[in-house]
């Protein structure tokens, strides 16, 4: 297959690693992959004078950060400036798979001979936090546009069908890099020790696991806490004292923290799917965390960890000292079943289920015809020659 992947920017956030992830895997499995994507803006004044008042500062200047796409052996182009991908900046393909609502709005705009149009849903892209009011209405109308569906857990399929009306979704679950995230058989360490990933987006719930570490503590003085993150913590929202705390670590200490770790608390109030409590599996961590995306797909309460509602702290806690209070082995037991989940869907499994899942977008197109690609001019000339020589036999 042609396929190109159409990102609203090039930057370092999960979605991207996702596609960049698929991208190079699609490539390696011999089919045309081009991604393309837009260079990040220059935050707003608002947003500079937000960020400044949550402790960090301006930051740097976008255009001067990394990239999931770098370094990826796939092509990629990155557009002159952030503005709508028109259909001079695309090849003609079998597929183009717009990955957020506003690339939704551009890929639907395209001309037929771009490919068959997909939208890639990876969180609730309409959720109120994302948005500011003026957008929200678009962006629902996007979610709802004629565009083929994929996603990547069972709660966007709901929200989805639900509150979209899509009536054919395809769910393709996430994987882990196995390669990266891994860790050997292991016993409870000396010392109870919790890991999070620290944001101060309200949708992370870093506030709620927050609460719940302390009503931990009160049980487990001993506790010790490890957490990473983007930005390093702010004021309004601080780590408890004597935390180990990484900014932006490489994916090998990431690995290392997670392996640390009894227990990976999550308190999320909203996820696509979360990556992070599935790499601590593949680690051998339980995982105890609230029902949102990911989580809901791959925790099983007492086997692997434990999943609570959403903005309950006590309950996040009670289950947090369970764990932490297990015996040995019940514990070992439930890290070994958080590594088998882990494991037991791997990228090459996604993959090929993200392979099947567009081969069944384009074949279910009624203009699919219109994305074959033409045959290699050398072959036309071949047929068109010998059909002459057929005519011109018949002829005589």
């Amino acid at each position: 297959m042609k396929i190109t992947f159409v990102l609203p920017v090039f930057d370092l956030s999960g979605g991207v690693r996702v596609v960049a992830q698929y991208a190079q895997r699609l490539h390696e499995r011999g089919h045309e992959v081009l991604v393309v994507g837009c260079p990040p803006v220059s935050p707003r004044l608002r947003t500079r004078l937000r960020s400044w008042a949550r402790g960090r500062g301006a930051g740097p200047h976008p255009t001067q950060g990394a990239s999931h796409l770098d370094g990826l052996d796939v092509p990629h182009r990155l557009l002159d400036r952030a503005r709508p991908v028109r259909a001079s900046d695309l090849p003609d393909a079998d597929v183009v798979v717009a990955t957020w609502w506003e690339t939704a709005e551009w890929v639907a705009a395209l001309p037929p001979r771009k490919g068959v149009k997909v939208h890639f849903v990876q969180n609730d892209e309409a959720h109120p936090e994302w948005l500011a009011p003026s957008q929200r209405a678009r962006a629902v109308s996007a979610m709802r546009l004629p565009l083929a569906k994929i996603t990547i857990s069972r709660s966007l399929d709901r929200m989805l069908r639900e509150a979209h009306g899509a009536k054919d979704v395809a769910v393709v679950p996430n994987a882990v890099e196995l390669d990266v995230f891994h860790a050997r058989p292991r016993g409870k360490r000396a010392r109870p020790t919790v890991g999070l990933l620290y944001s101060d987006n309200p949708l992370k719930g870093v506030d709620v696991s927050l609460r719940a570490l302390e009503l931990v503590k009160r049980a487990v003085p001993e506790l010790q806490i490890v957490a990473f993150g983007v930005h390093a913590p702010v004021p309004a929202l601080p780590l408890p004292p004597g935390t180990r705390f990484e900014q932006r670590p490489p994916q090998h200490l990431i690995r290392t923290l997670y392996a640390s770790c009894d227990v990976w608390l999550c308190g999320s109030r909203c996820e696509g799917y979360h990556l992070p409590p599935l790499e601590a599996m593949a680690c051998r961590v339980p995982v105890v965390s609230t029902r949102v995306g990911g989580p809901d797909d791959n925790v099983i309460d007492g086997e692997n960890g434990y999943l609570v509602a959403i903005e309950d702290a006590e309950a996040l806690a009670a289950r947090t000292i369970g764990v932490l209070c297990a015996s040995p082995e019940q514990w070992r037991e439930m890290s070994d079943a958080a590594h088998r989940t882990a494991t037991s869907w791997t990228y090459d499994d996604a993959t090929r289920a993200l392979e099947h899942a567009l081969e069944r977008c384009i074949a279910r197109s009624p203009v699919r015809a219109l994305h074959r690609p033409a045959p290699p001019p050398r072959v036309t000339r071949f047929a068109s020659e010998l059909a002459m020589r057929v005519r011109a036999a018949m002829g005589a």
